[in-house]
Formats: structure tokens, C-alpha cells, sequence
């Protein structure tokens, strides 16, 4: 069985089908049809609901966070012990709530489908924010399209509804909210069955590894946003998945003087602050990876073991020659991050073997990353590059460049590293390694960029690079566009 609060109703479900998302358990089976399916992919936003979840800020006080997610990405498993809020939650005592009321008030609807996602998107942003903040606004609302509006009425609906922002049922409630939620916090492994089809809810590493083993056919779940399109996009039924994401263990980062170790189960967005910390273009690169929605169920160790050639961390920590701890049974091995990927989406993943944490070292101070993509936000990478060299009195003395998007798995360009390695670092050793990478990548062309351009792109970016670390004031981070 599994609880979560329907707004501040208790939900106790058993036998409900796993592959069942929220957005249709909203709309089929408790009635309410407010959120909207209009992409079943995680990119338009209309299906945005708002999940709440204990946590304990900076200064350990005990409190409920609250995140945007796609109701269209997430299975109904993942709500086990949190508070799933939607749009017909938000009004109160016959009055709308002040992010509905700015929307009015700033005619920021049209034909209305698109603005159930916009609301919530706007309530997150509201709980999260204690002024109004252009950059804020603009990063919560950039996984919510609309074809109406023009997004401005929308963005100044945003203003207005995080400046002076009334108190509302949320807030009036919250004891009661935060004493509901230690009441259904889960202390045994959960589970949803429907006879044919069941999906496993472990909340310690050791559960997990138990019940991978007595279920090595079973699906990984953890924020879902790549597996959960099998069953939206692919019609395809998942017959056992295990849930991760309630395993803590998985979901800390902890900070060491030469390294950061993060748990596989970590969010995007709970992974930026310690990353931007001390990569400030890998913090940059995570505010372009897909959508607020999609980072708040995103996961590092998703990203990773999805295996996408197109996937946005993998270069990065490739470069900075990161590695993965992989547990089995009792049984743990650490592996270079590099040697994990074998070919196009096949890995060196053992049977019931899972990562369990990444590890990022730290004090790289020239890397850089740059991302090459169609639009600015919420889209996926064309070239996605990574480069760290170390330098000694003008001699390269190690040199460690990635790529995505330039061949079937994540790699490093290492005729390109054999050119730089032992050179001086000036523009015609930059040209020789740029003419190397030809010999690294023959890569394919898309619908996103064509082989020649993904090349030439890979060459420019190698000298962006030189010309940033020559003249570090014209840095320009990660803003490369198709």
C-alpha cells in the first residue's frame, strides 16, 4: 500500500495499476479534470501539479517544500508519503487564490487549456520566492508554453503575485499539513499491485538491493521523466518497477575537501547549488537542462544510466573524470564515469546492479562547459562540450575534453587530448587539436543539426574555450544556440 494527502485528503491505494501517471489518476480517477495533457512528453507544461514533501532548511527547522512536476511524467507510486496539489485546490472559501486572481487581473488566459500548468507553476514560484525576481519567473515558467498570450500578461501576473504575497490555506495549515505528513511518513517498503503489474516502494539501499535481486527484470524508477515515456509515448507496459526515490541514502550530497559525492536519487535541482559552487558552468548548464518541472524529478543517476548520447551531465563529469560507485547485493564497485557506457544505450551495468552514488572531484579550475541547442531553455543538446586542462607555465600537462551529441555514447576526444597534451597552449595547437577532433567524431545528422555542423560546432567551441581562458572577462557560459 501506499499514502500520500490529496490536498488534505488521505489517499490509501493498493491495487491500482503502477504504470497509471498522476495526471490520469487526477482526471479518471478522483474527477478532476483541471490539468491538462497536452504533450504526455514533459514539454508543454499543462499538466503541471505541485507536489509537497517535508524538509528541513538551512537552519533545520522542519518544513514543507513545495515543487512543480509533469503529472504526465510521474507514476503514482512516487507520491507515496507526500501532498499532491492541484488546480482545483488552489481556490478557497469561494475565492480565487492571489495567483489566479493576478492571472485575471492581468489577462494572462486566452483559450484557457494552457493556464491550469501556468497556476501552478506561478503557486510553486510563489512559495518559493519572498519578492518578485524577473530571473526566478522566467526560469519557473520556461517548461509552460502557451500559443495565446505572448507570455508577457504572464509575466507580469508573476510579479504581482509574488509582491506582497497574501497568506493563504497553505500557509494557515501548515502544522496541520507537516503533522499529516509525519503521520503517513513511510516506515516499510511500500508497493502498488494490480495483479499483473507491480511496482516496489524500498526506502533504505539495502531493501533495494534485496529486492533487485529477487527482481533483476524489474525497471528502475526515479524521477521518471525518460522511463515513464515508454508507457505515454510508447504505449508499453512496465510489469515491475522499483521506486527510488524515497531511499534518503540516495538523495544526499556530501561535500569533502577533494571531492563531492552524490547519491544517485538526487534531484537536478537539489544537485545545482553544490555543483555551480564549485563549477559555476556545470550550475549554468543545469539551468538549461530541460525545465523546472523536469529537474525537480530529474535525476543525476537517471541521467547517467539512461545512457542517451544526447544527455547533458555526462560530458561534464566525463572531463572532470568522475567516477560511480555500483552496488550489487553487498557487493560495491567504483567505476570511471567514462568506462560505464559501452554503446548506443548499452553499458557496463551488471544484472541487479544499480549506481548508487557519483562521485565529482573537485578543484578543476579551467573547466568549462558549453551547450549547443536550438532554443534557451527546455530543450536538448545538438553538441554538448566539456574541456579541462591543467596548465603549467604555458604547457599542458593533462588534457581531459568530452563531447555529447557527437557519437553514439558520451566520449572523450582523445586524439584531441593527444595533440593538446605536452603542447604549448596557444592558437596553433588549438587548430592542430580542432583538426584532430575530425579524426575522433564522424558524427550523424538529425533533426537537430546536420554532421558537418556538429562538427565545426565541436571545433568552435575548442577555441571559444582558448579565447575565454586568454581573456577570461568576454567568458559567455553556456549560451550557444543552433
Amino acid at each position: 500500500m501506499i499514502q500520500f494527502l490529496l490536498n488534505q485528503e488521505l489517499r490509501s491505494e493498493h491495487a491500482l495499476d503502477p504504470n497509471l501517471t498522476v495526471l490520469n489518476y487526477l482526471r479518471e480517477h478522483v474527477g478532476k479534470s483541471g490539468t491538462k495533457e497536452g504533450c504526455a512528453s514533459g514539454d508543454c507544461g499543462a499538466c503541471t501539479v505541485v507536489v509537497g514533501e517535508l524538509h528541513r532548511n538551512d537552519q533545520g527547522v522542519e518544513q514543507i517544500r513545495y515543487r512543480s512536476l509533469n503529472s504526465c511524467l510521474t507514476f503514482v507510486s512516487s507520491l507515496h508519503g507526500k501532498q499532491l496539489i492541484s488546480v482545483e485546490d488552489l481556490k478557497h472559501q469561494g475565492q480565487l487564490h492571489s495567483v489566479q486572481q493576478a492571472m485575471v487581473e492581468c489577462h494572462g488566459s486566452q483559450c484557457g487549456f494552457c493556464t491550469p500548468g501556468f497556476v501552478m507553476s506561478l503557486f510553486a514560484l510563489q512559495k518559493n520566492s519572498d519578492a518578485p525576481d524577473s530571473q526566478k519567473a522566467h526560469e519557473a515558467l520556461a517548461g509552460n508554453l502557451c500559443r495565446c498570450t505572448g507570455y508577457r500578461p504572464i509575466l507580469a501576473a508573476a510579479e504581482q503575485a509574488c509582491c506582497n504575497k497574501p497568506q493563504d490555506q497553505f500557509d494557515s495549515r501548515e502544522a496541520q499539513t507537516i503533522a499529516q505528513l509525519k503521520a503517513i511518513a513511510p516506515t516499510q517498503t511500500g508497493e502498488l499491485n494490480s495483479g499483473d503489474k507491480r511496482c516496489l516502494v524500498p526506502l533504505t539501499v539495502a531493501d533495494l538491493a534485496d529486492l533487485y535481486d529477487a527482481y533483476p527484470q524489474a525497471r528502475l524508477l526515479a524521477g521518471g521523466t525518460d522511463l515513464a515515456l515508454e508507457v505515454t509515448q510508447f504505449h508499453r507496459t512496465l510489469p515491475v518497477m522499483i521506486y527510488v526515490g524515497n531511499i534518503e541514502e540516495m538523495k544526499r550530497i556530501d561535500a569533502f575537501d577533494d571531492r563531492l559525492e552524490i547519491g544517485a536519487a538526487t534531484a537536478l535541482s537539489d544537485c545545482y547549488a553544490a555543483l555551480h559552487h564549485e563549477y559555476p558552468d556545470f550550475g549554468d548548464l543545469l539551468h538549461r537542462f530541460a525545465s523546472l518541472q523536469i529537474r525537480n524529478q530529474g535525476t543525476l543517476g537517471g541521467n547517467i544510466g539512461n545512457a542517451s548520447p544526447i544527455g547533458d551531465s555526462p560530458p561534464l563529469l566525463i572531463a572532470l573524470g568522475a567516477q560511480m560507485v555500483l552496488c550489487k547485493g553487498q557487493t560495491r564497485r567504483t567505476l570511471a564515469l567514462e568506462d560505464y557506457f559501452i554503446d548506443y544505450r548499452v553499458t557496463a551495468r551488471q544484472d541487479s546492479e544499480f549506481i548508487e552514488k557519483i562521485i565529482v572531484p573537485k578543484g578543476h579550475a579551467l573547466f568549462r562547459a558549453y551547450k549547443v541547442s536550438k532554443r534557451l531553455d527546455d530543450d536538448i543538446s545538438a553538441v554538448c562540450a566539456a574541456f579541462n586542462l591543467k596548465l603549467d607555465n604555458g604547457v599542458i600537462r593533462d588534457a581531459r575534453v568530452a563531447f555529447g551529441g557527437m557519437a553514439a555514447t558520451p566520449k572523450r576526444a582523445k586524439h584531441c587530448e593527444t595533440v593538446l597534451i605536452g603542447a604549448t597552449w596557444n592558437a596553433a595547437t588549438v587548430e592542430k587539436a580542432c583538426a584532430a577532433l575530425a579524426e575522433d567524431f564522424t558524427p550523424l545528422s538529425d533533426f537537430r543539426a546536420s554532421k558537418e555542423y556538429r562538427l565545426l560546432s565541436a571545433q568552435n567551441l575548442l577555441r571559444k574555450y582558448f579565447i575565454e581562458l586568454q581573456t577570461p572577462h568576454i567568458e559567455t557560459r553556456v549560451t550557444a544556440y543552433v
